[in-house]
């Protein structure tokens, strides 16, 4: 939000409505930033106050109940009490949302939370055991390029890879040719002291 959306509005919105809104994305990329000063959050306290109501001038009232108020005192708080990355509640709400997808008896979904969640554990600590099943816990990953061969000489043809999609064959002209391998000799550190 804080960095795209200002570019994604830039042409999309008329400038009353654009420039609120990318005040408050930089209000919310300077709060998130990792140093905070002490001057820099007291004009952050006094620019939000100015956005918002530049908001409600263009917004209707339907847009603004208690959480559009909250940004007014996210800037005294983060003087109070430092950076706000270590005082998120971003992964305690993902981590809920992963306990309430364990509910299956809405009549009691604590039982039903903690049954999935002793489930879970039931089955990586089974699957720390097995070696020889796939399991999520040991499971290759999506990209995976197989064995990467670890005699290559060359530190330059170290990075393994492989494509994704179809092949695509391309055939240099000699000129094209002669300048790849000048490129690889004289950037080669193994190369360097013959060079000399």
């Amino acid at each position: 939000m804080q960095q795209l959306f200002p570019l994604a509005l830039r042409r999309v919105l008329p400038k009353q409505v654009r420039a609120p809104l990318i005040d408050l994305c930089n209000f919310f990329r300077g709060l998130c930033s990792k140093v905070l000063h002490a001057r820099e959050l007291i004009q952050l306290e006094r620019r939000i106050a100015l956005t918002l109501c530049h908001l409600e001038r263009n917004f209707p009232p339907s847009f603004f109940d208690i959480m559009v108020h909250l940004p007014i005192h996210l800037a005294t708080e983060a003087r109070l009490a430092g950076p706000m990355q270590y005082r998120w509640m971003y992964p305690v709400e993902r981590y809920l949302s992963t306990l309430k997808a364990y509910v299956r008896n809405r009549s009691r979904p604590e039982g039903s939370i903690a049954e999935g969640y002793l489930a879970k554990e039931c089955v990586v600590f089974c699957a720390r055991y097995l070696d020889d099943v796939e399991t999520r816990s040991n499971r290759a990953t999506r990209n995976h390029d197989g064995n990467i061969d670890t005699r290559v000489e060359l530190p330059i043809f170290v990075n393994p890879g492989r494509h994704l999609r179809g092949v695509n064959i391309v055939n240099w002209d000699i000129d094209t040719m002669k300048r790849a391998h000048q490129y690889v000799l004289f950037n080669c550190e193994i190369v360097q002291p013959f060079l000399s």
